[in-house]
């Protein structure tokens, strides 16, 4: 009878286990389609806040210093044997075709010209090529006269020279096409024109192999920088493109409706989802009082223990 009573409770028992091991399956089955949506809502967040560090303070994983008093402080930095910058989300400088000074060596001035000369009128607009951060807003009245320097986090730095009037400060952040000057005449110049120069590290690039003035458009969606003054295109370039900077959703035109208006919704939720990524020396407390919020609430929002240590680079939800 002993033997009968523990065949009844260990029969009883499986069948509870089962029981709640189907009922934790369809629990699972039912949080994965929301699972899934928070990873595409967390990896679309995650990408606006790279973007906006990248903004911050581009392209710092090639460039050793930050100083907006010199123009070109890069003597002596080694150059990459190979970089690829990215051409896409573009905007031309001026709107003008005309160049009247390529980049090269001049006869007449015995000297390199290290950028183009665009036509232009006084006052027409200049404006930022690439997303990026002002470096340099200057003076210098025997050489660029106005000038302003943006560095971008595609790797390039843009210099704007013989302004007559800056539109813009220095660290300000900027977008691919906002106003940064007005084209004039100042400093060692002889007639009305934008000065535009690209560079890496320092190192002059013939800003003909990244803008075809004349039709307005970049020659490619890349260029692989290889060593100095040498690189190659890669890429069909198609259209001009946009900065990609707004809240858009982009769709393949396979997508199904569905797909679109769930893509939409994601973008949507994310905009409402707070990161913070984890700097060195920050802890659960330093991070919680800077969002004015709780350790507890951290740990729940990022299914972390109380045992759990964070590490510089984690992404934490706190909001």
């Amino acid at each position: 009878m002993f033997f009968n009573l523990l065949k009844t409770t260990a029969l009883a028992a499986c069948m509870t286990l089962a029981a709640t091991s189907a009922t934790a399956q369809d629990l699972l089955a039912s949080q994965a389609p929301v699972d899934k949506k928070m990873r595409a809502v967390d990896s679309i967040a995650i990408q606006r806040l790279l973007l906006t560090e990248d903004i911050e303070d581009p392209a710092a994983e090639l460039y050793p210093n930050w100083d907006d008093d010199q123009i070109n402080l890069y003597g002596g930095v080694e150059l990459p044997n190979e970089y690829k910058i990215d051409l896409r989300g573009f905007c031309m400088p001026i709107t003008n075709r005309i160049v009247t000074s390529n980049y090269g060596y001049r006869p007449r001035f015995r000297r390199q010209h290290k950028g183009l000369d665009i036509n232009a009128n006084k006052g027409d607009t200049i404006r930022a090529a690439f997303d990026g951060k002002v470096r340099v807003v200057d003076y210098q009245p025997s050489g660029y006269g106005n000038v302003v320097v943006i560095r971008h986090p595609n790797g390039l730095e843009t210099v704007y020279g013989h302004l007559s009037k800056h539109l813009t400060k220095r660290g300000n952040t900027v977008k691919a096409g906002d106003a940064i000057g007005l084209a004039g005449n100042t400093g060692y110049s002889f007639g009305t024109h934008l000065h535009f120069e690209t560079r890496l590290l320092g190192e002059y690039i013939d800003p003909a192999k990244l803008f075809d003035f004349a039709n307005q458009d970049v020659t490619g969606d890349f260029y692989v920088f290889k060593g100095r003054g040498r690189g190659t295109l890669v890429g069909k370039h198609e259209s001009n493109g946009e900065s990609g900077a707004d809240e858009e959703v982009r769709y393949n035109s396979s997508e199904s409706a569905a797909a679109k208006a769930q893509a939409k919704r994601d973008a949507q939720q994310a905009s409402r989802t707070k990161i913070h990524k984890v700097k060195k020396g920050e802890t659960l407390s330093t991070i919680a009082r800077r969002h004015g919020t709780t350790v507890d609430k951290l740990r729940r929002m990022n299914g972390l223990r109380k045992s759990a240590k964070i590490r510089p680079g984690q992404i934490l939800k706190y909001s």
